[in-house]
């Protein structure tokens, strides 16, 4: 079954991001879709052809985590945008934020820090669900550092893709037009 890119061509005109800016991350979301179809058809002719034992079944086996999480990690972060309201205050991700950091704004400002981190990458706030416990995690590439088993809550591309059009080098300025378009409607149902 093939991966199918999603359409999210309704997060044009979103403050603070332009229409080149989403119509050109659009595009590189729609390669790793394409790239994860390729390598997924690709190692399952080379699995029937029995050419497992390869290094280049390897190098591609090695290349599908790279390709899968670039796109999964664009569909969340695409989801997670689009908002227009703030966080629900009285709501299960503040009670959550309030447990594990002592506050929205303690949270908030630990999340912004970990975007501005110098380097390319992405910021995430996952939920480990044996304890349900919070943390935000800098993550460089996408297929390496995730913590095991746990949920991401909210995603935040920090590539320069996602931001160097609009903003230049100012990723700051980009982490304050991300936090006015969050959906908190939908990182509260991620939550466990």
């Amino acid at each position: 079954m093939a991966y199918t890119a999603k359409d999210y061509g309704s997060l044009i005109g979103m403050q603070g991001f332009s229409e080149t800016l989403l119509k050109n991350h659009f595009t590189l979301y729609q390669g790793y879709v394409t790239n994860t179809n390729k390598l997924v058809e690709t190692l399952d002719q080379m699995l029937k052809d029995g050419k497992v034992g390869t290094p280049e079944y390897a190098e591609l086996k090695r290349r599908l985590g790279w390709e899968f999480n670039g796109m999964r990690l664009h569909e969340l972060y695409f989801e997670n945008l689009g908002g227009k309201s703030g966080i629900d205050k009285k709501g299960i991700l503040t009670k959550k934020m309030t447990e594990s950091f002592g506050g929205y704004e303690a949270w908030e400002k630990d999340f912004r820090s970990t975007g501005a981190m110098r380097g390319i990458g992405w910021a995430i706030l996952y939920q480990e669900p044996a304890s349900g416990r919070l943390m935000n995690c800098w993550i460089n590439e996408h297929d390496v550092g995730h913590p095991a088993g746990c949920t991401p809550l909210l995603i935040m591309d920090v590539f320069e893709h996602a931001f160097m059009i609009d903003y230049g080098l100012k990723r700051a300025d980009y982490i304050e037009a991300f936090f006015k378009n969050i959906d908190w409607a939908k990182v509260n149902v991620r939550v466990k």
